[in-house]
């Protein structure tokens, strides 16, 4: 009914073609809704009263629950779920939903799309066991005297090596889950603190011998000269550091295998603003490019790195004033507004925050391209080391390592999937990934995605997978090693590769698992 004649039944009054007289029975039934209305009322207030009052919580209780054996909760909203017998249920693997144990969900949800749907939300409040205290507030803001307290916020997932300076790494569980590492996983190595640029005051300064002196803006930067796009992963010096502990203790940072990502990274060709200043293409004699950030110690002095002539100049090099990350503005952690990127090189030279270019006779005199980031003898130690007798890491070895499974793990008997990534340096493509079940005994060839790169220009990793049958109560050591177009592979071993400082670090990678019943 219309609510017009839904009055003039109330009222008593005939519709059209009526008589007037259903409007005893509408008023009784009206009344009858109304009797039922509030009924209904008074039930739903019951229930609400009855509705448990659940118990309140700080983020640091709930942060105190991060295992199965002291229950996994996570928090949603203000909310707090024990999900601990949801672990194993998990439909991304059970490895995947304890990222979040002791935290948030948000930030890994957003990571996935298929979460927003109403029924995962329906799912979660079976497990709701309390809410967070009212008076919960924001980690306090650091000290105005910490040289950190202007760093950005990162991503929960994050697995952190050290606070101060930040240096962190995608959990190796989603390493290998995507081509492109998203900007809020790929792996954090910063030296010193995170510097704030305005960027309607940035300039860039280019200058040396032979060429004119340029200060360019960000604007300027990106209408000058054309928009490059290149698809390459970057990989710390001291990636895999932690195996080279086992063997004798290092020097450095305990990376495991996530010093290393890939982006879609877009901005202004080296070369092209390095022509566009006035420099030739070619030089005789040794030339250098040395590069500035805008990163300082409390001395004032700036992270420096650089890297030949040459390559900063070749056309096939694709060496990038970079301003964007897979589509996006860089991040503050990885570089903003402008940042080197160098492919096929170590990470250490794509200088972050980037505030001078300069073209040299002579490498950077910066402590990281002189006293850092060098390879020795594994009989070379502190008392002996002489950094001036080793060139300074460029181009780096060839890479693999599994993702998937985890060390520790217990697989189903069945069909074991095996994932991993492989990468060479200096362009060279990975063309097969070998992978074994026994500690290297016997061999089977991974498969490898992606599309074919251009020759020498193979800038980016491989993502391999390997599917084998595995049976119940195997012990599995399981092994991977790559091959790239230049036929290098991998040492078996770390114990000849060991170095003070622990880089370099690119032995077969090993994992070992048990198959479960």
């Amino acid at each position: 009914w219309s609510r017009t004649g839904a009055a003039r039944f109330a009222a008593g009054s005939p519709g059209p073609g009526g008589t007037g007289r259903a409007a005893p029975v509408l008023a009784a039934l009206l009344g009858l809704g109304a009797v039922l209305a509030y009924g209904d009322r008074r039930r739903r207030t019951a229930q609400a009263a009855q509705a448990p009052r659940y118990p309140r919580y700080t983020r640091e209780e709930v942060g105190r629950h991060r295992t199965p054996q002291d229950r996994v909760w996570v928090t949603h909203g203000t909310d707090v779920f024990d999900v601990t017998d949801f672990v194993e249920l998990h439909p991304g693997g059970a490895d995947k939903i304890l990222l979040a144990a002791g935290g948030a969900l948000e930030p890994f949800w957003a990571l996935y799309a298929v979460h927003s749907q109403p029924h995962v939300l329906e799912l979660l409040r079976e497990y709701k066991v309390g809410e967070l205290s009212p008076e919960e507030a924001p980690p306090a803001a650091a000290a105005t005297g910490d040289p950190f307290a202007g760093d950005p916020p990162r991503h929960p997932g994050l697995r952190v090596n050290s606070q101060k300076p930040f240096n962190a790494e995608p959990p190796a569980e989603l390493l290998a889950e995507r081509f492109l590492t998203p900007n809020e996983l790929f792996f954090t190595r910063n030296h010193l603190p995170v510097p704030a640029v305005d960027p309607g005051s940035y300039r860039l300064r280019v200058e040396g011998p032979g060429g004119r002196a340029l200060s360019l803006s960000l604007p300027e930067l990106r209408s000058r000269f054309p928009k490059h796009e290149v698809t390459a992963t970057l990989q710390c010096a001291g990636n895999r550091r932690a195996e080279m502990s086992q063997v004798r203790p290092v020097k450095g940072l305990p990376w495991d295998i996530g010093a290393i990502s890939t982006a879609r990274w877009g901005g202004a060709r080296l070369r092209d603003v390095l022509l566009h200043a006035g420099f030739e293409e070619e030089r005789e004699g040794e030339w250098h490019v040395c590069f500035e950030g805008l990163d300082a110690d409390a001395g004032g002095a700036p992270y420096g790195a650089s890297i030949p002539y040459g390559r900063a100049v070749s056309p096939a090099a694709d060496v990038l004033l970079a301003y964007e990350m897979n589509g996006e503005e860089l991040p503050r952690d990885h570089g903003f507004p402008v940042r080197v990127v160098v492919p096929g090189v170590v990470g250490a030279r794509s200088v972050k925050w980037l505030r001078r270019v300069a073209v040299s006779p002579a490498e950077s005199p910066s402590h990281w391209q002189q006293n850092d980031y060098k390879g020795f003898s594994p009989c070379v130690d502190w008392d002996t080391v002489d950094y001036k007798t080793a060139p300074a890491i460029q181009e780096l070895p060839v890479q693999s390592a599994i993702t998937h499974p985890r060390p520790g793990a217990a697989v189903p008997a069945g069909e074991l999937t095996v994932k991993g990534y492989a990468w060479s340096g200096g362009g060279r493509p990975v063309v097969r990934v070998d992978v074994s079940l026994d500690g290297g005994r016997t061999w089977r060839v991974a498969r490898l995605a992606g599309e074919r790169p251009p020759p020498e220009r193979a800038w980016a990793w491989v993502l391999w997978e390997l599917q084998a049958p595995v049976a119940a109560g195997a012990e599995l050591e399981i092994v991977c090693k790559a091959v790239d177009g230049s036929y290098n592979v991998q040492p078996d071993s770390v114990a000849p590769i060991w170095n003070l400082r622990g880089v370099l670090s690119n032995a077969w990678h090993r994992v070992r698992v048990s198959v479960r019943d």
